[in-house]
């Protein structure tokens, strides 16, 4: 990583390389900018240091961002790569890092042979099957969701879920009592 005063040498340079990139002489960018010849000179070769009242008014005259007049380091990769952790015999992947709240993971749920018994927690649940096909025991109730179909239910009514005939990819939406999601839907016709 470079230092401040490598970033600070490193100016100058540049600010020679783009006014000579763009065929602008020192007497035009002086009358642009409204800074000196001899400042933008002294700019230029290093001998003076460069600052935010100076550093400005060039980045508008050539039009670019402040960055690229100091040679600001890129900025780190955007993309988030959560970590999949292994729940039981799940691959939870958390969607969300913030405490409290409804929290969304994405998880892939092994079929479950034998089926496990049914068990109770406080919150509320609400499951979206993206790939497979989803067994949901819920309070003595057994169903099969496919793709695109979706559960919403209180967690203290005793449960389980597995995948009917393989692993499922599930989209898992889970929220503390008392916080539910809800979905606006059609009602289907009969």
């Amino acid at each position: 990583m470079e230092t401040t005063e490598e970033v600070l040498a490193g100016v100058g340079p540049r600010l020679r390389r783009l006014r000579q990139e763009r065929n602008v002489t020192l007497a035009a960018l002086a009358e642009a900018t409204g800074i000196s010849v001899s400042t933008l000179s002294r700019l230029e070769s290093g001998k003076r240091r460069p600052s935010l009242e100076l550093l400005l008014p060039l980045a508008q005259a050539h039009q670019v961002p402040l960055d690229e007049l100091v040679g600001a380091p890129a900025v780190g990769d955007p993309r988030i790569r959560p970590r999949p952790l292994r729940m039981n015999d799940m691959v939870v992947l958390p969607l969300t890092r913030r405490p409290g709240g409804v929290q969304a993971f994405k998880m892939v749920v092994p079929e479950r042979v034998p089926p496990p018994e049914p068990r109770t927690h406080e919150g509320y649940d609400w499951l979206y099957v993206l790939n497979g096909r989803l067994r949901l025991h819920l309070a003595g109730r057994e169903m099969v969701l496919e793709p695109g179909e979706a559960a919403e239910f209180d967690t203290r009514l005793p449960h389980w879920f597995g995948g009917d005939g393989g692993p499922v990819e599930v989209l898992s939406l889970f929220g503390p009592q008392g916080e539910r999601m809800h979905l606006r839907a059609k009602p289907r016709r009969s």
